[in-house]
């Protein structure tokens, strides 16, 4: 007779231990029955594809090239702070809500949240052709750099193009790949991501996903029942959407889980809910009877006695009085004692509507998830989790996954953190005499002066945790988190873009202050964010510093640096001299001030100071790295 263990090392070849460290580094590329997909793996390491655009659309779409580049590319946006809320209310707040396009959000957070993000659910534009979803990216490049780029003739170019402004498969499929490819890079190695869907979408987002994350790390395919009569269609009454889970490895993911019901008296031990199971040695050890705590000696031996003994003073088990003997009681711990989830689910969308009611924006948003999806999903996927979760989602709408997160953490006391990612749309548009007119579906949100959906998303986390606030008065947990910092992702302005082309950091004087193109002012953004401020904070997230990372103000004369975590020291703003450069050396020398590396905004510094400053720095004995940016 073989164990396991010896019938699978009859197996092994000399490749095996590297194919199965490949397997877990890059499980999208095995197929069912395990093995290496060869010819997709070359295919994805092709910086040209020319086949996939002369075929159209199966899983090789048209713009998937595109779609793979842009998931490679860096972000060309800065973050601009919310001072008025980062410093206001939202001051001691640990969850974050950022306005702007969300590709470029997930490009900036893969610096400092990549492997950090424990759930991450989205409901994204589900190409209905009603629900307004065109292709919204553009093609920042001529069509000979694009020719250059994926090999492509003129024909080609154009079918490229073609997905722009428009509502197909393959251009809903291109919108979609960058951002999930980006997503799983944010999860940890026991995340797991939630996407709701339709008909409509479905199997094209199946294949992604599959494409993306592995088929092996396919969780379920949930159908969420949302309506009692179901809805209108052509062929049938659909009463269901979709919600599909796939975890980043299914090897470390535990499944998601419910509690089961709690057949005991309740009890905190630690500050821990347990509940006490007294029948568990009855029918571990006989179907009739009750099994006292005395009697176990005789009855299983000296041996299980001692094991007994041995978990009752581990605080496994606990002795409850039976009569003249006791009953051994197992503790079961609320929130790890659960039950696997069914694939069907009912979550109704006048729920969703409901909700908004109850924080009077029901008028103003059309079409939320309900809260009680969110939250089933989100506590089944962190229930066993006793940090601090993050839960991410990038097509915010009005913001439900907030709220879910608000509520569950008011429930159990958790600590769980949101991150939010909202798209700037408008209510409204220009005429052309220039006066703002309301869009088609905005005008009631236009009328009670919510000029984007942004706004809206954030009203709605400060009425529901105000609502949370009221409803758990006695209850909530004296660290509730009912509030958010606030960033905004702009590009720069094409003035400033064009001073930086032209900038020349060998001229001896500089004559324009280009910091100051990175204030909130010159953004055309409303916050009275400085430049400076706009520069590190972009700057932070890029060196993978979280958003509320210690940054210390350290004074050179008259000049304000930053320093992050006693690890760098950044220097922004123009003024620096050679005042400066000796303090600073003198400093570092003394060990007054400890960095690992000095990193300054090249714009601001002509090349004398540049010199002079570089120089005494490799004159230090401790090695202090210069890095400009530019």
């Amino acid at each position: 007779m073989q164990t396991d263990n010896e019938k699978y090392n009859e197996t092994v070849q000399p490749n095996t231990a590297f194919l199965n460290e490949l397997k877990d580094k890059l499980p999208e590329f095995f197929t069912n029955n395990g093995s290496f997909d060869l010819n997709k793996f070359m295919s994805q390491l092709k910086d040209k594809n020319i086949n996939e655009l002369s075929e159209g659309y199966q899983l090789d779409f048209i713009g998937k090239d595109y779609a793979r580049r842009q998931a490679g590319e860096m972000p060309t946006t800065v973050i601009v702070p919310d001072e008025k809320q980062n410093k206001g209310e939202g001051k001691d707040s640990n969850n974050l809500f950022f306005t702007g396009d969300n590709l470029e959000v997930l490009r900036h957070l893969q610096n400092n949240y990549q492997n950090k993000i424990d759930v991450i659910y989205i409901d994204p534009p589900y190409n209905t052709g009603s629900d307004g979803f065109v292709y919204p990216d553009s093609f920042e490049y001529s069509d000979e750099k694009l020719k250059d780029m994926f090999g492509l003739d003129d024909d080609q170019v154009e079918r490229l193009k073609s997905i722009q402004g428009k509502s197909s498969h393959s251009a809903w499929l291109t919108f979609m790949y960058p951002r999930l490819v980006l997503a799983k890079h944010l999860l940890t190695d026991k995340g797991v991501l939630f996407v709701s869907i339709d008909d409509n979408e479905d199997a094209n987002l199946s294949e992604l996903l599959e494409s993306i994350f592995g088929n092996q790390n396919f969780v379920a395919q949930f159908i969420v029942i949302r309506s009692e009569g179901g809805g209108l269609a052509k062929q049938a009454i659909i009463g269901h959407d979709y919600l599909l889970a796939y975890a980043k490895n299914i090897n470390s993911f535990e499944p998601l889980g419910k509690p089961k019901d709690i057949r005991g008296k309740v009890i905190k031990k630690d500050g821990i809910d347990y509940w006490i199971e007294t029948d568990w040695l009855r029918r571990q050890f006989g179907k009739y009877g009750t099994l006292a705590y005395e009697d176990i000696a005789d009855v299983k031996g000296q041996k299980k006695k001692e094991e007994i003994d041995a978990g009752l003073k581990d605080g496994k088990y606990i002795l409850i009085s039976h009569g003249d003997k006791h009953i051994v009681g197992r503790l079961r711990r609320v929130d790890e004692d659960t039950s696997k989830f069914y694939t069907i689910t009912k979550h109704l969308n006048k729920d969703g509507v409901n909700d908004l009611r109850g924080l009077n924006l029901d008028k103003v948003f059309s079409y939320p998830k309900p809260v009680s999806l969110i939250k089933e999903f989100v506590k089944g996927a962190t229930i066993k989790k006793h940090e601090s979760p993050i839960i991410l989602d990038f097509f915010a709408g009005s913001s439900t996954t907030a709220d879910a997160v608000m509520q569950l953490n008011a429930e159990d006391g958790g600590h769980r953190k949101f991150i939010m990612v909202q798209l700037p749309e408008k209510t409204y548009h220009l005429s052309k005499d220039g006066k703002e007119v309301p869009t088609k579906g905005g005008k009631a949100a236009y009328d009670a002066g919510f000029k984007s959906v942004d706004q809206i998303s954030r009203e709605r986390i400060r009425r529901a945790a105000k609502k949370i606030r009221q409803d758990n008065e006695l209850t909530l947990p004296e660290d509730f988190d009912g509030s958010f910092k606030h960033y905004r992702v702009v590009k720069p302005v094409k003035q400033m873009l064009e001073e930086i082309n032209d900038f020349d950091p060998n001229n001896t004087n500089l004559f324009t202050n280009m910091v100051d193109g990175f204030s909130s002012r010159s953004l055309g953004v409303d916050s009275s964010a400085t430049g400076e401020a706009t520069i590190l904070t972009t700057w932070l997230a890029k060196d993978g510093y979280s958003f509320d990372a210690n940054v210390e103000e350290i004074k050179f004369g008259n000049y304000t640096a930053h320093q992050v975590e006693n690890n760098r020291l950044y220097l922004i703003n123009e003024g620096w001299g050679a005042d400066q450069t000796r303090e600073l050396l003198n400093q570092l020398g003394t060990h007054q001030l400890e960095v690992q590396s000095v990193v300054l905004f090249g714009y601001s510094f002509n090349v004398a100071e540049l010199r002079e400053l570089e120089n005494g720095l490799k004159q230090l004995d401790s090695k202090v790295t210069l890095i400009k940016r530019y």
